[in-house]
Parts: C-alpha cells; structure tokens; sequence
C-alpha cells in the first residue's frame, strides 16, 4: 500500500521573512504563547537588522509581556501560561542583556525581591521578578526564607530602589512588619519603596506594616513599580 508524501505546512511563518513591524506583531504573539525558541530567533533578527538593543527590547519584548500582563490581570491567561511567556521573555533577554550593558542604557529601575523568613513559597515572587523583568527592571531574587540581615545584605549590595517582599501564608505575612520597622529604626526606610504581595495580603495590611504598595498579582505589580519608582526618584510620596 502507497503511502502519501509528508507534506509541508503551507502556513508555517518564516520569521526572517516577515517584514519588520510584520515580525515584531509575530513576536507579541510567539510571547503570548511561550514560544521560547521563536522569541529568541526574532530577537535575533531584528539585531541583525540593526535594531538597537534597546529598541527590540521596549517594542518586541516589553510591549508583548504589557499584552501578557493585561491578560493576566483580567482572568484571561493563568499562571502556567504567565510563567512561560516569562521563561520566553528570558530567552530574549539573555540576548540583549549584555548589549544593553554594553550602550550604557539604563533600567527603568532595580528590584530586590525575595520571600520573608518561615516562608517557603515563591510561585508569586518568581512572576512578580519575571513581570518586573519584562517591563524593563533589573531584579535581584535573594530566594525564600529571608530575614531582616538578607533583605538588609541585599539592600547594600544592590542599591536598588525597591523591596519587595512576598509572603502565602498567615504565619509569616508578620515578618514583613519586622523587616519595615528595622528599616525605619535604622533610618533608612525613606531610601526605599516597599511592596507587599502575597496570597493572604491585601490593602489594609500593606498600609498597617508601612509599605508603600501592597500588589495582588504580578501585572499589578509591573504596573505600579514605574509608577512608584518615577515619584520618588522626583522626591515625591510614594505610600499606599
């Protein structure tokens, strides 16, 4: 018996062969479906045609993980689908993360961010790093189980100009109280902005333990960080 030839699919897209704002189109949507090696293979590209660094960053990279985030934010995509547009986010990222160092372009801001002591959770840390990531922050993740000397280690190396802290369970939200009010008797809270997130948080906590912001989710949180990081660079308040 015959077999039929293996045929080709005819909608198959050749990235390379899309033009640029045809390509860029197919690279918010590659990201929106996780799609590590394509987002690779577009960054690629468009370097190759002289894009800057830069620019494949904020119009391929971050305008894509917006559209994510928004999703996000309004019950369309879910965790395990977030999490792999951030692990193809990443991929792009190691591309022009050591070109972006290279032309001295400057991130939107830093992030600190780490789970408190006790907690062993970090689902919702780990997105909010990739979201933040996304939308142009460099973030250092000091991990789980942190105590006032890691959040206090990091700050100095760092110098970034956010903490954030996350906490899931009830036990150990607390901790961030510790954490702020060791900042303020060391008299270096208004160095910092702080946000809170995490599961059993909400507004009323974030503001009773003294952070500045409490976010739900990691597209809240990727939305309020710029805007936060723009007043108090501007010498503003920045409080919840």
């Amino acid at each position: 018996m015959a077999t039929e030839p293996l045929m080709l699919d005819e909608d198959e897209i050749v990235l390379s062969e899309l033009a640029d704002d045809e390509l860029v189109e197919q690279m918010h949507e590659d990201l929106y479906d996780g799609l590590k090696e394509e987002i690779v293979e577009g960054t690629s590209i468009l370097l190759g045609r002289d894009w800057s660094a830069e620019k494949v960053l904020n119009e391929a990279l971050v305008e894509g993980m917006r559209i994510v985030g928004i999703d996000f934010r309004d019950g369309i995509l879910f965790v395990p689908e977030v999490l792999l547009a951030a692990n193809a986010m990443k991929g792009g990222m190691e591309i022009l993360r050591p070109l972006l160092s290279e032309t001295g372009v400057k991130p939107i801001g830093k992030m600190v961010i780490g789970t408190v002591k006790g907690d062993i959770h970090d689902i919702g840390k780990n997105l909010v790093a990739m979201m933040l990531e996304g939308a142009g922050f460099e973030v250092f993740d000091i991990g789980i189980n942190n105590s006032v000397e890691d959040y206090f280690e990091a700050l100095e190396k760092h110098q970034p100009d956010i903490l954030g802290m996350s906490a899931l369970l009830t036990t150990t939200m607390p901790y961030m109280k510790v954490v702020i009010d060791e900042m303020v008797s060391q008299g270096i809270r208004d160095d910092y902005i702080v946000m809170v997130g995490g599961a059993p948080l909400n507004e009323e906590f974030g503001r009773a333990v003294g952070a500045d912001a409490y976010c739900r989710d990691a597209a809240q949180a990727a939305d309020t960080a710029p805007r936060l990081v723009r007043v108090h660079r501007a010498g503003g308040t920045v409080g919840a």
